[in-house]
């Protein structure tokens, strides 16, 4: 069955995360509960009580503290491309979320099957051209890149509460209009683990505009490229009867991103749910002839459907400049720690 759902529909999550829905304080007691079940898998990490595996080289975990999409996939792809023009071999893994493959961990590739390894896993390893691997576990991903390919560092994409991976940098991506929501942890909240987490990361980047301390990140969209014969046309050639789309965390920012670099006042929009594995009768509903506008997240699922109307908007990150000069200290300081550790 079609899934595709009014864009100014609001799910219950959002309603109760992100407004003042008093249903936050009937789940308040499952939220106390997850938060000390949270607190207490943490301690056992750090206690040693629960094994976390060091890898023989840097790795940096690139997730945030919320559910929902706040660019972590932009910063992934940024910081490859950041570690390659500073002479690194990054390699990438993720879980794979939404993979279908029987045996982990799986190689991605820029033709990889999404319904195999996850649709996220498939963009990233398109734009940033580097090896990539996705598993459930993460370590094993991780050792399966060091002995197919010569990475020199490691990041995990959403892997800021997958602490059975040692990491030497954790980087936090935050809304920068949504935030913390109401600052409770699920399910009253959209918080997996307390707002002081963010105390302990190595930087937190947010996207939007960040708070003190905070390095801002901005995504711009680029041209869009024609799925059927890869053609690229500028956004503002797109008239009034255009269609966007988007099943990502949150489709609203992508649509008011979109009318912004279109110059349009009003633009239709479909929205399906995130992660959403695209089937023939969805693309059915979409128009035949008015240009449909999408994310590159749906892009890659929506490929084997394409049709000459079907157009991919990329979003590229910026980062604030003091960013680099901060990773770069980290990345020096970690190499250091490493290599006193073999010596």
């Amino acid at each position: 069955m079609p899934c595709c759902i009014a864009c100014n529909s609001v799910n219950t999550p959002e309603r109760l995360w992100y407004g003042r829905s008093a249903w936050r304080f009937v789940l308040a007691p499952l939220a106390g509960l997850f938060c000390l079940l949270v607190a207490i898998r943490r301690r056992c990490y750090r206690l040693g009580l629960k094994r976390s595996r060091r890898l023989p080289v840097p790795v940096i975990v690139v997730g945030n503290i919320t559910l929902g999409g706040t660019g972590k996939t932009p910063l992934v792809i940024w910081l490859a491309g950041w570690l390659r023009q500073r002479g690194y071999r990054p390699g990438i893994v993720a879980r794979g979320y939404g993979g279908q493959a029987r045996h982990w961990p799986q190689q991605v590739r820029p033709d990889s099957d999404p319904a195999m390894v996850g649709d996220e896993p498939v963009l990233i390893a398109r734009r940033s051209g580097c090896p990539m691997a996705v598993a459930p576990d993460r370590e094993a991903a991780a050792r399966a890149l060091l002995e197919h390919s010569d990475c020199d560092v490691i990041i995990s994409d959403d892997g800021l509460q997958h602490y059975a991976l040692g990491r030497d940098i954790e980087l936090a991506v935050l809304d920068g209009v949504r935030r913390l929501g109401n600052g409770w942890c699920l399910p009253a909240g959209p918080l997996r683990e307390p707002a002081s987490r963010l105390q302990s990361v190595d930087a937190v980047i947010t996207q939007g505009v960040a708070g003190r301390g905070e390095f801002r990140m901005t995504l711009v969209l680029g041209d869009a490229i024609n799925l059927l014969d890869g053609g690229v046309k500028p956004l503002a050639e797109f008239s009034d009867d255009s269609v966007a789309l988007a099943g990502i965390g949150n489709p609203a920012r992508f649509f008011a991103a979109l009318k912004q670099a279109v110059g349009l006042a009003r633009l239709e929009t479909r929205v399906f749910p995130d992660h959403h594995a695209y089937t023939e009768p969805d693309s059915a509903l979409l128009p035949d002839e008015r240009p449909v506008l999408m994310t590159e997240k749906d892009a890659v699922k929506l490929q084997r459907f394409a049709r000459k109307n079907f157009w991919c908007v990329p979003a590229h990150a910026e980062l604030d400049s003091q960013l680099p000069q901060r990773l770069d200290k980290l990345l020096r300081d970690c190499i250091k720690r490493l290599e006193s550790h073999d010596g």
